[in-house]
């Protein structure tokens, strides 16, 4: 499996109540053994979390359901992690 990080930028429409919803869907992932690490950055202006799956379609995928990125309170981004 390769490693994904995704980061979850807060935009300006940003609302606090989501983020209840987006806990609950890490939750998730963590259940299905697909995330490594999650947490928000420290200045608040949003967070990130690492994937562990089969490809960049799934990573994506995965990403792009978050509720932050559905909601439109963050801009989510896919990148491959490297280990090297």
């Amino acid at each position: 499996m390769t490693r994904y990080l995704v980061l979850t930028m807060r935009n300006p429409e940003f609302q606090h109540t989501d983020l209840d919803a987006h806990y609950a869907y890490l939750q998730s992932l963590r259940e299905r053994n697909v995330i490594d690490m999650a947490g928000p950055f420290s200045d608040r202006s949003g967070g990130a979390y690492l994937l562990r799956v089969a490809s960049f379609a799934e990573a994506k995928e995965i990403a792009f359901k978050d509720p932050l990125h559905l909601t439109g309170s963050s801009t989510v981004k896919v990148a491959e992690w490297s280990d090297a």
